[in-house]
C-alpha cells in the first residue's frame, strides 16, 4: 500500500474524507498528537486501526467529533456535569467516558459497554471529521507501544505502507494526549492524566473529581531494569549497561497482569517506550543532576551512547510538549540508554508528564 501524505488544503481534506467514508485509514493532526483515524460506526474499519498499529484489541479507542451536538448520536444520556464539561471545555484536550449507544460497535470500544469521546481543538481535525461526514475513532497514530506522535514524519516512520494517507499538517502544540475522566459514576474518575487537570474539570463541576487508583500503581516487577546491571559490578560486560543502585519506589499490583482490562487508551503499564533502555531517577533536584552525570560518564566509558532528558524543574507545558519528540529522536539516534530526571508530581501537569515518562520507562525507577 502506498501511503499518500497529503497537505491541508480544503481539496486535500475531501480527498482525506472520502478515504475515511470508504473504510480506509488517515492519520491527523490533532492539538494533542497525530490521530489515525477511521470511521467509528464502521467496525471493519476501526478494526483495520488494531491490525495497522499492532494494537491489542481490548485497548478501547477515541471517538472523535466535530460538534458538541454530535455527542448525541453515540451516548443515550447527557448528565449536567458531561454538559457543563463540554461548554467549558470542548473544543480541546478533554475525553469523556459515557455509556454507548448499540450504533457504535464493539470493536471500537475494545469490547466496552461506554465508549471515549472528544473535540478536538485542531482547525484540520474538525474540517476532516466535518467533511466525512461520521464520527472518527482516532488513537495515536503510531506502533502500538512506541512514543506517541507530535509530528507527520513521526507517523510516516511507523506507519508508511500501512495506511492510506496522512495530513501533514501542523506538529502537536500539546505534546501529550488528552485527559480523560469516567463520567459514567456519581465521581467524575480521571482515567488518563493530561495537560487539563483534576483541578481544572474539578472547579468547571464545582465538585472533587478523583484518580483512578491504577495511576498510583506500580507493576510488581517495578524497578527491576532487565538488563540493565544495577552498579559497577558488571561494568567489565562490554554492551551491557550500568545504573546505579538505589532505593526504588514500593511495588504494587497495579492490576498489570494479562486479564487487566483498561477502560481508556493509554493504561497499559509499559508504553511510549523508546527502542533503548530507560532509566527515571527521581529524588532531590542536586542529586538526580549529579546522579544523571555519573551514570552517562559511567556508561559512555564502557562505549554505551547515552540520551539524557532533564527538563527545568517547573517547566511542566515544555514537559508535556516535548517529552515524545525527544525520545523519538533518541531511537533517531540509536541511543544505548535514556536517563530521566523525573518531574514534581505535585503539579497537575507534572503528574499526567511523570505518567508517560514512567511508562516509557517500564516504571524503571531509581530513588538517590
Amino acid at each position: 500500500m502506498e501511503t499518500k501524505v497529503l497537505k491541508p488544503t480544503a481539496e486535500n481534506i475531501r480527498e482525506a474524507a472520502d478515504i475515511i467514508r470508504k473504510g480506509g485509514l488517515v492519520a491527523f493532526p490533532t492539538e494533542t498528537v497525530y490521530g489515525l483515524g477511521a470511521n467509528a460506526l464502521d467496525a471493519e474499519a476501526t478494526g483495520k486501526i488494531y491490525a495497522a498499529k499492532g494494537r491489542p484489541s481490548d485497548n478501547p479507542m477515541i471517538v472523535h467529533i466535530a460538534r458538541a451536538s454530535d455527542i448525541g448520536q453515540l451516548t443515550p444520556r447527557l448528565s449536567e456535569d458531561i454538559v457543563t464539561l463540554i461548554d467549558t471545555f470542548w473544543p480541546g484536550p478533554l475525553t469523556m467516558v459515557v455509556k454507548k449507544k448499540d450504533i457504535v460497535p464493539s470493536v471500537t470500544t475494545g469490547g466496552l459497554d461506554t465508549v471515549a469521546i472528544r473535540m478536538p481543538d485542531s482547525e484540520t481535525a474538525l474540517a476532516l471529521i466535518n467533511e466525512a461526514g461520521c464520527p472518527i475513532a482516532a488513537p495515536s497514530a503510531n506502533i502500538s507501544g512506541k512514543p506517541s506522535p507530535t509530528k507527520a514524519q513521526h507517523v510516516i516512520d511507523d506507519l508508511a505502507g500501512k495506511i492510506d494517507a496522512v495530513i501533514e499538517g501542523e506538529d502537536c502544540r500539546v505534546g501529550i494526549e488528552s485527559t480523560v475522566v469516567d463520567m459514567t459514576g456519581k465521581i467524575p474518575i480521571i482515567l488518563r492524566p493530561g495537560i487539563l487537570t483534576a483541578e481544572d474539570i474539578g472547579a468547571a463541576l464545582g465538585k472533587k473529581v478523583e484518580y483512578d487508583k491504577s495511576l498510583f500503581a506500580r507493576p510488581k516487577t517495578a524497578g527491576t531494569l532487565g538488563s540493565l546491571s544495577t552498579g559497577d559490578e558488571d561494568i567489565k560486560n562490554a554492551g551491557s549497561v550500568a545504573v546505579a543502585a538505589g532505593e526504588n519506589k514500593d511495588s504494587l499490583d497495579g492490576g498489570f497482569g494479562d486479564d487487566f482490562k483498561p477502560k481508556s487508551p493509554g493504561m497499559k503499564y509499559k508504553h511510549y517506550a523508546p527502542k533503548a533502555e530507560m532509566v527515571v531517577i527521581e529524588g532531590q533536584r542536586d542529586n538526580v543532576k549529579k546522579e544523571i552525570g555519573r551514570l552517562k560518564a559511567l556508561n559512555e566509558s564502557i562505549g554505551n551512547k547515552v540520551g539524557v532528558i532533564l527538563f527545568e524543574e517547573k517547566a511542566f507545558i515544555e514537559a508535556a510538549h516535548d517529552l515524545f519528540a525527544d525520545l523519538r529522536e533518541m531511537d533517531k539516534e540509536d541511543v544505548d540508554l535514556i536517563i530521566a530526571g523525573a518531574l514534581s508530581d505535585n503539579d497537575g501537569v507534572g503528574f499526567a508528564v511523570m505518567n508517560r515518562m514512567l511508562k516509557s520507562a517500564g516504571y524503571n525507577i531509581v530513588k538517590v
